[in-house]
């Protein structure tokens, strides 16, 4: 882990305390959690951006969609 020093305002800081102790925990325990699931989400909606964008190709490119007649058959090896 790394030291980080991070501004807040007065009212961000009072509202983690209390979450913190309340749930018995340290605040930078709390902290961390909270950042690590605004990243999985920021990871989350940059990958559903990029599959939109590639919606189109997934439908229309001949050499994209010409397996999907063989969707739902099984597959032997």
């Amino acid at each position: 882990m790394e030291r980080t020093q991070i501004m807040l305002e007065p009212e961000q800081k009072q509202i983690l305390k209390k979450i913190a102790d309340r749930e018995d925990r340290s605040f930078s325990d709390l902290v961390r959690e909270m950042l690590d699931e605004q990243i999985v989400k920021h990871q989350k909606l940059r990958l559903a951006a990029a599959a939109k964008a590639l919606l189109n190709d997934y439908t229309t490119d001949e050499e994209l969609t010409a397996f999907t007649a063989l969707d739902g058959e099984d597959f032997h090896a």
